[in-house]
């Protein structure tokens, strides 16, 4: 929802940042890669129980990703290569960041289960309505809005290391977001395509 609605009012800032980046030669490859090191460094540091680092290279990680597309498109450098690998090591970085919750709070892990395949059966439904949709967006392929996006995510994924006392219950809340917005997804998905 966030990442949808709220991105025009950043919009300007991240792409004074993707010109810069430009200016000094950085493809958009090399940007998501960075993205996925900073991400799974943070994840790292979250199974080392680094708290406040894992949180901090998280969101750095999410700045890197959300500017790696305007890159692109300055560059005009878009591919289908580039744009799976942006989505493949978004997941790997979430799940990195699952698997150490749950190895680290093993008491949690029925709820990180129920998490993780709550953001694999959203996960499906956006990249196979992103599919048989027609793109109307300047992304790679249709971008399908939803309540929980990356952004909420990680906001999630933030309040859920914080409060990591309360693990269980801020899991199973996060993954019945996702399942509302899976089960959302697909309406929208079965009234654009049928």
């Amino acid at each position: 929802m966030l990442d949808t609605h709220a991105r025009k009012f950043v919009e300007p800032i991240l792409y004074s940042i993707s010109k810069k980046f430009v200016d000094i030669g950085i493809k958009a490859m090399h940007v998501t890669f960075f993205a996925f090191v900073l991400g799974i460094v943070g994840a790292i540091a979250l199974y080392l129980r680094i708290y406040i680092l894992s949180i901090i290279l998280l969101w750095l990680s999410g700045l890197f990703d959300a500017i790696d597309g305007n890159v692109a498109r300055i560059r005009n450098e878009q591919s289908a290569l580039g744009a799976q690998f942006d989505i493949l090591s978004d997941r790997i970085v979430e799940l990195s960041y699952f698997w150490a919750l749950a190895l680290n709070f093993k008491e949690s892990v029925l709820a990180i289960m129920f998490l993780i395949s709550m953001a694999f059966l959203s996960m499906t439904i956006f990249l196979t309505t992103g599919i048989i949709s027609k793109n109307n967006t300047k992304k790679s392929f249709y971008y399908q809005a939803g309540l929980m996006e990356r952004t909420e995510g990680f906001i999630a994924t933030t309040i859920m290391i914080l409060f990591k006392s309360h693990l269980t219950i801020l899991a199973f809340i996060y993954a019945c977001l996702i399942l509302l917005t899976a089960t959302e997804r697909l309406i929208e998905s079965i009234n654009l395509n049928y």
